[in-house]
């Protein structure tokens, strides 16, 4: 193997924090790289270090034959590295070819060649195959374009080496599979990528080999190829892995949601029964309709047909704080753009909405809050030190249960889950599934919308597939798997019995 980059003996603190040990990482040239572990395990910072956000304490760094020194933003770009990073880093504000030209703009005699920026982000999209006006505004993308645009940026301006982070969490299937062909496509160029994904099944399909990371020591390398996602599961979170199936059957309650011949935005005829204590997976392609449902019961979008009952009352015209008041609550899908309030830390990230409920009264009393955020705080166990540090502060899981919190503290009985785990490392994925069932034998109602149909088989007591914006078919417990889920999920199984 020829080496593209090498980082030996790696060691950084932060304070009296250590959070990387004397790591190493080795990735060859025209290779995809899978650097694995769950979320604090150090990928984030040895990535930092490389890329000139931080300096490191310790070590070396070779890069294409040169040692690199005292590393800033700029001289990693200028090498031939490109981070790009799970939360996308775009101004939606300005139009793609703006973005995409952002600080490196083509002028002639102190003039923006406008056309010449377009003709190029056109030529690069048309390169890679991917379906994007560079003259649009980067707001008016959907999320799994701006994933897109983010990764053409950095290979517009020659990178050697991409370092991908959850580069799939807003993709579709169809989408994933351009994507790893487009990565597939450099690669026999001789480009080389560091993936990071918590997604077993993608970093088989696409990886040549790992290096796994665990509370910030290095722990091993190999094969992909000579390896399984059983061995690597266990290398990243040590004696605490467990396969065991968490879920359990439970007595129901009566009915709490009731949907006859429902309609909306992206779906439609919809019937659905739900009961109290009951988990109902919903599941299908991106577009398919199960997100678009949950996102019209919380009042997010307009019915436009059929019945909603919610605990045997009829609900018509629901707007989001209706919803609210109705004790249904959701959380949404893409943390970071639809429950992360940045400028609020973990307490004030808790109350809001149990505050904009109760708006006519208008002293917050910070005493009853923080109560009732510590009770919070140690039935969901989430890990934080001070209520006062910013929500960013903590893992995605921890903030997960922040969020869960949030509408535990309306008294919501109605739990609208929507990707519930994107970008969660497997150990939180694990507390998510027991909360997920703890809450429901506590006798809250839980809706999950996710595309990880193992998810399903842990939590869910059915699960209804969507194809087309309608329930094809809904599937018993024991009748989840994921050829059943993906056959139906695709029309595979009409599409076989035509043929």
């Amino acid at each position: 193997m020829e080496k593209l980059l090498e980082m030996q003996h790696i060691s950084k603190s932060f304070d009296a924090n250590q959070v990387l040990h004397d790591v190493q990482l080795t990735v060859g040239k025209g290779e995809v790289h899978a650097l694995l572990g769950e979320n604090g395990a150090g990928k984030s910072t040895l990535m930092n270090i490389l890329t000139g956000v931080h300096t490191k304490d310790t070590g070396t760094i070779a890069f294409d034959g040169n040692v690199l020194e005292n590393i800033t933003i700029k001289s990693s770009e200028n090498a031939g590295i490109a981070f790009v990073h799970q939360e996308l880093n775009l101004f939606n504000d300005l139009r793609v070819f703006e973005n995409i030209f952002l600080c490196k703009e083509i002028t002639k005699f102190g003039k923006l060649c406008k056309k010449e920026m377009i003709a190029q982000s056109a030529q690069l999209f048309d390169k890679l195959g991917v379906n994007i006006d560079p003259n649009e505004l980067v707001a008016n993308l959907k999320t799994s374009q701006k994933q897109l645009l983010e990764i053409s940026k950095a290979l517009f301006f020659k990178a050697k080496l991409l370092i991908l982070d959850e580069p799939t969490t807003a993709l579709n299937n169809d989408e994933v599979k351009h994507l790893f062909d487009i990565i597939n496509n450099l690669k026999s160029e001789g480009t080389s990528f560091i993936f990071i994904s918590h997604k077993m099944p993608e970093i088989f399909e696409i990886s040549d080999r790992y290096t796994v990371f665990r509370n910030g020591h290095y722990i091993g390398e190999g094969l992909i190829r000579e390896t399984s996602p059983e061995q690597i599961t266990k290398m990243m979170v040590g004696e605490k892995y467990s396969t065991e199936d968490v879920y359990k059957v439970r007595k129901y309650g009566e009915t709490v949601l009731e949907l006859k011949n429902f309609s909306g935005e992206g779906f439609s005829d919809i019937n659905l029964s739900v009961k109290k204590g009951q988990v109902i997976g919903v599941t299908g392609l991106q577009g398919s309709g199960s997100s678009e449902l949950l996102s019209c019961l919380f009042g997010e979008t307009n019915a436009t047909g059929g019945e909603m009952k919610l605990f045997g009352k009829t609900i018509k015209n629901l707007t989001i704080h209706k919803a609210m008041k109705a004790k249904i609550g959701l959380l949404a899908a893409n943390r970071k753009e639809n429950s992360v309030i940045q400028d609020m830390n973990l307490l004030e990230n808790m109350y809001i909405s149990e505050h904009t409920l109760s708006s006519k009264q208008q002293i917050i009393f910070g005493k009853k809050e923080m109560k009732k955020y510590l009770s919070l705080k140690d039935k969901l166990k989430v890990k934080a030190q001070n209520p006062t540090d910013s929500i960013l502060s903590l893992s995605g899981g921890n903030q997960q249960k922040i969020f869960i919190a949030r509408w535990l503290n309306t008294q919501a009985d109605l739990l609208l889950f929507d990707n519930p785990t994107q970008g969660i490392d497997v150990g939180a994925k694990a507390e998510i599934y027991k909360l997920i069932l703890e809450l429901a034998a506590q006798g809250k109602t839980i809706i999950i919308n996710t595309l990880e149909i193992p998810e399903l088989q842990k939590v869910a007591d059915e699960c209804n597939v969507f194809y087309n914006g309608k329930i094809i078919k809904t599937l018993s417990h024991s009748e989840i798997d994921e050829k059943t889920v993906m056959m139906y999920s695709t029309n595979a199984v009409n599409a076989t019995k035509a043929g």
